[in-house]
């Protein structure tokens, strides 16, 4: 369904109207509200809270993520600012994240400060990262290449897994729902005064629905095939996540974490290509960190880890292709106070990527490492706030690359801020784009840009809101090169936005509402002024939650205007608008009944050309969790 301009100007208008003092409820503040206070550590690499930032941040934590009922990472975040989504056919298929317009490589992801995501592609399997698993998820939108290095051109998503408690605290979760869903869970946190321990298994089924709808013959589908298999795409998870930590001293701590998420996802295949039509996937990642407060004033602090992004390819039962990178990293990073307000964090980060690729059409082993040293200030004079970062990497292809950013931040009365920043990032290429054979070229160079924002944002004690717009000028982008045969850095990319976020309590429903507009435009000379595909140029969401006694009851409406899946803008994609309901019931002590209808009133739409999405989909969740 097209989404008409009344549909977006209303998204707009709710937005805007949550935010001022009429409209502010004398009941207490909603979580939504509260989380502005909740200690971040993406934005900066040190600990400051949200509302103190001087990056547009949002944080969505186990509260949040458990009452939306969502049932998949891509699934909760549709619809928040700056995030475009594209999925290729419902639950477990793969899902590509655009961040403020920039390519969907150009987004850093980490889960427990570890950087993930596929060496050879370039994207990250947000498909595989169970909900269930996930404590909370830290957005920053916009560069941060000063402090993290490649591939935060559009920002940086971190993923923190469940942590442990004092106390014991184990839980319990049985799922099911529409298109054969099956999902189950259990876990537990152990933690006493010096150390805790969980661990949490989740499993997570489907029979799909059939993806690919197709064209047919002579025409091709853009789902891989002419005539597409009619048949259902499967999909099943299986992930573990372990955690411990202790404390070794007053000054001394440690902790480690491992997640392994093993998938088959199953999809159309046309027997004609010889490709495959199912997969086999690992996600896994292994850290630990060692922290050491030598002081009141310097905190020493070592981390590493590694991530590994396996998929092995099969045409029924017969072995096609496989893909695996893995990633290590390790940081040493140290913060001084230097007086009161005024932080200096020096650090250094040694990274080495490898993949593998081995098949009948294309077989390549690559690594590569990466050195490099960062400093940050951040300093507060009065009702300023100052924050500079300048990082320095060698890449053992690319050579030195330095990256910058300057944030300035001021407080006036009636709890508004004023923010702006300046920020150059950069992107290497994947090694698909060097060596994968009749598209790789390795002469291939980094991909960079030069971002600008101003910000606006009030908070009081019942509402809220933030206002930023940004600039991004993105050089040497990596396309196909029709010229030459295979990857060139050929075009260039101009990408103007808004962004507005809002929440309150009002007569007794917690309200919060995302608004984003989007200008992004191709600079290449074959495509000048065209829009970059798979973007749309609207985009918004209203949550509405309520409680009554044991009851909880709530809405989530998302809609997304018209984009294009080409290049050349020629295939278009109209806007829908979709409602999400919920309910809740806690009819015993410790058990809760949960209850949801996704896509109520079953819109039929695509985000990516060809490839369906769920129509109106039930679901039941039972969960057992003693306080």
């Amino acid at each position: 369904m097209q989404l008409h301009l009344r549909q977006l100007s209303l998204s707009l208008a709710v937005a805007c109207a949550l935010a001022p003092p009429a409209v502010a409820a004398t009941g207490p503040a909603d979580d939504q509200t509260t989380t502005l206070d909740q200690v971040v550590v993406t934005a900066t690499r040190t600990a400051v809270t949200a509302d103190q930032s001087l990056a547009a941040v949002e944080v969505i934590d186990r509260e949040q993520i458990q009452r939306s009922q969502a049932r998949s990472l891509p699934d909760l975040l549709r619809g928040r600012a700056g995030i475009n989504l594209v999925n290729q056919g419902g639950l477990g298929k793969v899902s590509t994240l655009f961040l403020r317009g920039t390519e969907s490589d150009h987004t850093l992801f980490l889960v427990d400060g570890v950087r993930i995501g596929s060496a050879t592609s370039g994207l990250t399997a947000l498909q595989d990262l169970p909900l269930e698993l996930i404590e909370r998820i830290e957005i920053v939108r916009g560069p941060r290449s000063s402090l993290y290095g490649s591939e935060a051109i559009g920002g940086v998503i971190q993923v923190f897994t469940r942590g442990g408690r004092d106390g014991v605290h184990p839980r319990l979760r049985l799922g099911a729902g529409s298109h054969g869903l099956r999902e189950a869970g259990a876990g537990v946190d152990i933690g006493g005064a010096r150390g805790w321990f969980g661990v949490d298994y989740t499993h997570q089924g489907s029979d799909g629905i059939d993806a690919c709808r197709g064209i047919g013959a002579p025409f091709y589908a853009g789902c891989g095939m002419d005539s597409p298999d009619p048949d259902r795409d499967g999909y099943e998870n299986n992930a573990l996540s372990l955690r411990a930590g202790i404390e070794l001293g007053d000054a001394l701590s440690a902790d480690a974490h491992a997640l392994r998420s093993a998938g088959r996802n199953a999809y159309d295949a046309d027997p004609a290509w010889g490709l495959p039509d199912n997969s086999d996937t690992i996600q896994q990642v292994v850290g630990g960190k060692l922290r050491y407060a030598a002081g009141e004033r310097v905190t020493l602090q070592l981390a590493a880890g590694r991530n590994l992004d396996a998929s092995d390819n099969f045409l029924g039962q017969v072995f096609s292709d496989r893909f695996q990178s893995t990633r290590d990293s390790a940081t040493l990073q140290t913060d001084l106070t230097l007086a009161a307000g005024q932080l200096l964090t020096l650090g250094a980060d040694w990274s080495r990527d490898r993949a593998e690729v081995a098949g009948p059409f294309a077989t390549f082993d690559a690594h590569r490492g990466n050195r490099a040293a960062f400093a940050q200030y951040q300093g507060r004079f009065g009702r300023h706030d100052l924050q500079a970062a300048l990082r320095r990497d060698d890449n053992d292809q690319f050579g030195g690359h330095t990256t910058g950013s300057l944030a300035w931040g001021r407080d006036f009365a009636h709890g508004l801020r004023v923010t702006a920043s300046v920020g150059s990032a950069f992107k290497a290429p994947t090694f698909n784009e060097l060596y994968y054979p009749f598209f790789g070229n390795p002469d291939l160079r980094p991909e960079t840009s030069r971002s600008a924002e101003l910000g606006l944002a009030q908070r009081r004690d019942a509402w809220h809101w933030q206002l930023n717009a940004f600039q991004t000028a993105i050089d040497a982008l990596i396309v196909y090169d029709p010229n030459r045969f295979q990857a060139n850095n050929i075009d260039s990319a101009r990408i103007r936005g808004a962004e507005l976020t809002a929440g309150t309590t009002l007569a007794g429903w917690e309200l919060a509402a995302q608004a984003s507009v989007l200008d992004p435009r191709n600079r290449s000379t074959t495509d000048d002024g065209k829009l970059l595909p798979r973007r749309a140029r609207r985009t918004a969401r209203v949550d509405a939650d309520r409680r009554f006694g044991d009851w909880r009851i709530g809405a989530s409406w998302v809609a997304e205007g018209a984009r294009y899946d080409d290049v050349g803008n020629a295939l278009r994609l109209g806007g829908y608008a979709t409602v999400d309901l919920r309910a809740e019931l806690a009819f015993a002590r410790a058990w809760t009944l949960q209850a949801s209808v996704r896509n109520a009133f079953d819109r039929d739409y695509e985000t990516a050309a060809y490839y369906r999405q769920p129509g109106r989909e039930f679901g039941l969740t039972l969960r057992w969790a003693p306080q």
